[in-house]
């Protein structure tokens, strides 16, 4: 891995918070992604499962953690296996993890190979009278394909049909959307790698400039810095590019007097920083797109104070919805009957606004954490309004992540980015 080893404190917590809300005489199991192909020998880069990574801070495939706090014997209370490794693999692969390695990783003690499971495994499921399967529920999930935890969870279905089942999902959600100081010092790592790519941007761009050199430069930045690269696919957006939300192509030509809509962030350690900004291609807003701008910078600022402990999540939506019609009103993009006639299900607003102003964020970009409950200290969020005007051809959104503090406004992690209109032309020049 690029980055740093991270101390095993970490996933000794997170393994004590999410035992603790078991139930009893039961067990739980989480799997590694799968390396997915692509054809002939071909694979995608692996991307190891979020929540195995959570619990245990391993970071390769074919491995599986099983926490057990009522085994009988205690070094089996928290046991991980992992792919036997040998000279052969270091060879073709690079090194891999040694059972000793593994525990130091993890701060477990009990290190199996992979092979080993199923008889382990057996002889624990005697002891067990529930089994927590880690079903993928997030709000936003939309999964095709069979994952390696889809088929362990079949076999186990098959193999053991009197067990009681649970879902680790709600205890994940709890737990992995409050986070602790070391995870909060790895987001604002990934920040401050997103910082150095957005700073040698405002260098770089100017009118000519291609969106996917514009990418490389950021992926340049990102990786030099001991990032994989984007924590998500980068949306580079000039012009008229920029009123679609997902826009993903990055191969146009960014023109003078057009704005680029860029939302673009670097991985740190797995976990995720998420920016959006919106700059001028001939380095100078126009008195239009700065007022434009300035009306969405308004609106994520007074957003952002609002994100503290006791906050409903959707209640947040609503306020953020009257600040932006509120500005709406004033660009003139709304007037007063538009608002009076509006239809409550689908305010005026989301005409030129159409998505939420804040996720979760943290070891997946749209992270894990309860969304019905209200809001607790050291959670993190994004807060990122915009404004979408097809008409002009211009889209402006602007994006920080910040943590939720005990008392007062959040903490911004993004706090040294540029942002203000002047700043940026000033940097731009």
């Amino acid at each position: 891995m690029k980055y740093d080893q991270i101390p095993n404190t970490l996933f000794i917590k997170n393994r004590k918070k999410f035992m603790a809300r078991m139930k009893p005489k039961s067990i739980a199991a989480f799997n590694s992604n799968d390396i997915y192909p692509i054809s002939a020998d071909s694979t995608l880069p692996f991307e190891q499962h979020r929540d195995i990574f959570y619990l245990s801070g391993a970071d390769q495939e074919e491995t599986i953690l099983l926490l057990f706090p009522d085994a009988m014997d205690k070094k089996h209370r928290e046991v991980l296996f992992v792919r036997e490794t040998n000279d052969h693999i270091a060879v073709w692969e690079g090194e891999k993890l040694t059972k000793e390695k593994a525990t130091v990783v993890s701060g477990i003690e009990t290190v199996y190979w992979s092979t080993d499971f199923d008889n382990v495994f057996f002889d624990l499921m005697t002891e067990a009278e529930t089994i927590y399967f880690n079903t993928n529920e997030h709000y936003r999930q939309a999964v095709e394909t069979q994952t390696r935890e889809d088929r362990f969870i079949q076999k186990c279905k098959k193999e053991y049909p009197a067990h009681q089942v649970a879902k680790s999902n709600p205890i994940l959600q709890e737990i992995r959307g409050v986070k602790e100081p070391e995870e909060i010092d790895l987001m604002q790592t990934a920040c401050d790698i997103t910082e150095k790519g957005f700073r040698r941007l405002l260098g770089f761009v100017k009118p000519g400039v291609w969106e996917y050199e514009i990418e490389a430069e950021l992926l340049h930045e990102f990786v030099r810095n001991r990032s994989k690269g984007f924590a998500y696919s980068p949306i580079i957006a000039s012009g008229n590019n920029a009123n679609v939300l997902h826009y993903l192509e990055n191969n146009q030509q960014c023109q003078a007097g057009d704005l680029i809509l860029m939302d673009v962030a670097a991985e740190y350690a797995n976990y995720s920083s998420d920016l959006s900004r919106t700059i001028p291609v001939s380095g100078k807003f126009t008195q239009r797109q700065k007022d434009v701008y300035n009306a969405v910078l308004r609106v994520k600022n007074e957003a952002t104070k609002m994100l503290v402990p006791g906050t409903l999540w959707a209640a947040y939506h609503k306020e953020c919805g009257k600040l932006m019609t509120s500005e709406l009103l004033g660009l003139g993009l709304l007037d007063k009957a538009d608002v009076q006639n509006e239809n409550p299900d689908w305010p005026a607003y989301k005409k030129y606004f159409m998505h939420g102003t804040s996720h979760h964020i943290g070891l997946n970009t749209h992270d894990y954490g309860e969304l019905k409950k209200p809001m607790k200290a050291n959670m993190v969020f994004t807060v990122e309004p915009g404004i979408y005007i097809p008409e002009e051809k211009m889209g402006v959104r602007l994006e920080d992540d910040v943590v939720i503090q005990d008392k007062g406004e959040p903490f911004n992690l993004m706090r040294n980015i540029p942002i203000e209109v002047e700043e940026i032309e000033e940097l731009m020049q």
